[in-house]
């Protein structure tokens, strides 16, 4: 053999085990993470109205760096698609959210139905100055709750479930407001309405439960948490009658903060549940 073959020889003997090992490690490195996407749809509970400030292009939609999605999204290493919209009824989730929601989506939230009730109105009529009162009011919301939600919301969880298979769903719920004090001197709700006013907010919650529940869904119970920290409470998670109006009845930037907490707990449940 002559040099120039035993060289060649000898560098592929030594050639191929670096090749085999380098190789070898390769295969054995780990792949990328993928890296997960959350949307975030709902009304103005989602968006963040109450916080007081608001992305400078989200218009009408006030949309908050302070809302539990953002902050939900930070918790969970997740990159954030933000349509929730101030003023959105289901049917506006269904018909202008949706768009973002795919296959390797990996997390959902949506907070909707409120605005289908007329809520913000009938606690606009119970703030109303005496002689006026808002009973007929919280009567027709209950009665819309009943005949006429469940079938909105399964419209939109089913169209969820399709658009999103592989996706966590957490349905994020309403919070009782009241506490049964007075302690706006500007709005006049009395202990009897905020009473019958946490009624619906509970038929309100049950309603969205079982329809959640219904289709695989995570709920998240704002109830238990907002439990003390209602309005008129020592520590408030909800605005009063507030200036300008309609940052009132809203979660503030604390109550927030708690739905983040409620929105993570229930994403930490369903992985529990899958695993």
């Amino acid at each position: 053999m002559s040099f120039s073959r035993r060289a060649t020889a000898a560098l592929a003997a030594v050639a191929l085990p670096m090749v085999t090992a380098l190789t070898l490690g390769l295969a054995a490195a780990p792949a990328q993470a993928a890296t997960s996407t959350y949307t975030a749809l709902g009304d103005s509970y989602a968006s963040g109205t109450g916080t007081r400030e608001y992305y400078s292009d989200s218009g009408s939609c006030q949309r908050s760096r302070h809302s539990y999605p953002v902050l939900g999204a930070a918790r969970l290493g997740a990159t954030l698609t933000f349509p929730a919209c101030a003023g959105a009824t289901v049917s506006g989730v269904l018909n202008g959210q949706l768009g973002s929601l795919n296959a390797s989506t990996t997390y959902v939230t949506v907070t909707a139905g409120g605005n289908d009730i007329g809520w913000s109105s009938v606690i606009v009529q119970c703030a109303l100055p005496w002689p006026a009162t808002c009973w007929s009011q919280i009567d027709n919301a209950e009665n819309q709750i009943r005949n006429i939600l469940p079938g909105r919301l399964d419209q939109l969880y089913s169209r969820i479930q399709t658009l999103a298979p592989n996706a966590r769903v957490a349905v994020v719920g309403y919070p009782r407001l009241f506490n049964g004090e007075e302690c706006n001197l500007i709005a006049r709700i009395s202990p009897g309405e905020q009473a019958e006013l946490n009624a619906a907010a509970d038929l309100l919650a049950t309603t969205i439960r079982s329809r959640a529940v219904a289709h695989g869904f995570t709920f998240a119970d704002a109830r238990g948490p907002f439990t003390g920290h209602a309005v008129c409470d020592d520590v408030e998670w909800l605005n009063g009658t507030s200036n300008p109006l309609g940052e009132s009845y809203h979660p503030n930037r604390a109550g927030h903060v708690g739905y983040a907490g409620m929105v993570q707990a229930a994403f930490s449940g369903a992985t529990a549940r899958r695993s």
